[in-house]
């Protein structure tokens, strides 16, 4: 059996997109799957659109992810370079071959028609298309500008196959005589990727569904060179929620789209591309959380479904929670302290009590600044919340709970949760309330929050005995 071999062909024109990341991990995945070859290419031909720095993201993210490649333009390859801009000099050639054999034309008409979003070209009239070659030589010796142009069968039709929306099928007469070649020298992206991928033995093709419709263009260009197709994937489209509910092709406005925004807001890695995996393929049994490594091993693009893909930010931070609480208190503390250090500037007493407090509190990173805020220093609150008609509490009782509990605790030398719970609980029955009322005077004391990531006694743990007594009796003082 040949050897599968996928590859990654992004333009460098901005950061990852998710679409971009699932097509990037599919194509890896077919790949390591059947044990072939993953590469790396970057179709850096279109240079208005070229963003200085977005390979360097591309190549970080990949490697973020673990999505390792065999080929590429940082580790190089028998087939390279591998940016498109580098290589030039063998689409020009390529292009002559097939001026060679009748299958394309120098066109002169110096106006390029403009690529339209499903990546034809706007209606060529042919003017250049039956040139002599006395006309042809003589328009080269002026130095006049000229594209390339493939000369597409005018009647007849053009099928392939697709491995995921099934045998597609477009009349030739509908098709245009594309541009291979810029005036600028550049070949376009209809062009270069079609050589490139026969030059890297490019076997299989993983791309978006709306390159459906444009493929039987580049069938054309296969056929002319007498070059095997490869095999197709293309992947249903991504869908955002729109406010009405209503769905649309997913933008910026249904939420951050782009992996470096998602790592930004406090999503993890391993979570976004357990996410993304199954937008478009499930697996065969009810499982949902995969590992990189699981996915290679049960990854079957037979399963990759037609209708598009519904992406569900609650569905995301549900998936992430769960990744944030399967990890030990240590590694949950690497991926959290910089949420943490956004918002205090000092260091707590009990550092391990947060994390331990917030891990399963939250389910993206993003979360913490506003939930630990008030520990950095206890906010202004209206004194009056202590008054609490369903915590049995009034401002009278709030004191007498404070200066008991103040006694009590400045007793205490093991300051934990567990004794700091049993010692609030013992005074409790000793006034012979409530333990929820000593509970929330003593939290709402502590914090200055009426709803807080924790009870009162974690918040203590955290803060330390010195700072819980001054806040304390800080409160004691205002009443």
């Amino acid at each position: 059996m040949k050897e599968i071999v996928t590859r990654f062909a992004p333009s460098p024109t901005g950061y990852m997109h998710i679409g971009n990341l699932r097509t990037a991990l599919y194509s890896y995945l077919i790949a390591r799957h059947s044990g072939g070859k993953f590469i790396l290419r970057i179709e850096d031909t279109d240079r208005e659109r070229f963003v200085a720095g977005a390979e360097k993201v591309i190549i970080d993210t990949l490697h973020t992810i673990g999505l390792t490649y065999d080929e590429g333009p940082d580790i190089g390859g028998p087939a390279g370079p591998y940016r498109q801009s580098e290589r030039k000099d063998i689409y020009t050639h390529y292009a002559k071959m097939l001026i060679d054999k009748g299958c394309a034309y120098y066109c002169f008409c110096g106006k390029e028609e403009k690529q339209t979003d499903n990546g034809n070209f706007a209606a060529y009239n042919g003017h250049c298309r039956n040139l002599t070659q006395a006309e042809i030589d003589e328009n080269l010796a002026a130095g006049k500008p000229y594209v390339i142009r493939f000369k597409m069968p005018r009647d007849g039709e053009t099928t392939y196959h697709d491995n995921v929306f099934g045998d597609i099928t477009v009349e030739n007469n509908t098709m245009y005589d594309l541009i291979l070649i810029k005036s600028d020298g550049f070949p376009t992206y209809n062009f270069a990727h079609v050589i490139d991928d026969h030059l890297m033995n490019v076997n299989t093709v993983v791309r978006g569904s709306e390159y459906i419709t444009s493929t039987p263009q580049y069938v054309q260009i296969y056929r002319a060179f007498g070059w095997d197709l490869p095999e197709y994937y293309h992947l249903p489209l991504i869908m955002g929620k729109n406010e009405d509910g209503s769905v649309s092709k997913l933008s910026k406005r249904h939420g951050s789209v782009t992996f470096a925004d998602m790592v930004a807001n406090g999503y993890l890695p391993e979570a976004i591309l357990n996410y993304i995996v199954m937008l478009g393929w499930h697996p065969k049994d009810e499982r949902e959380i995969f590992s990189l490594n699981d996915l290679v091993e049960i990854f079957d693009p037979a399963d990759i479904r037609k209708s598009s893909a519904i992406f569900d930010y609650d569905k995301l931070k549900w998936l992430n929670a769960k990744y944030l609480t399967n990890m030990t208190t240590s590694e949950f503390g690497i991926v959290a302290q910089p949420f943490i250090e956004k918002v205090l500037t000092h260091e707590v007493a009990n550092f391990d009590a947060l994390l331990r407090l917030l891990q399963p509190r939250v389910q993206i990173l993003s979360e913490i600044p506003e939930k630990i805020e008030f520990f950095q220093a206890l906010p202004e609150f209206d004194i009056n919340l202590l008054e609490n008609s369903k915590k049995k509490t009034t401002l009278e009782n709030a004191k007498t709970i404070l200066k008991n509990a103040l006694e009590k605790l400045n007793t205490v030398d093991s300051w934990n949760n567990d004794t700091l719970f049993n010692v609030l609980n013992a005074l409790a029955e000793e006034l012979g309330i409530k333990s929820m009322s000593v509970m929330w005077v003593i939290r709402l004391a502590v914090s200055g929050n009426v709803v807080t990531v924790g009870g009162a006694t974690e918040i203590m743990e955290v803060l330390g005995k010195a700072e819980s007594i001054a806040r304390m009796a800080t409160t004691l003082e205002r009443l």
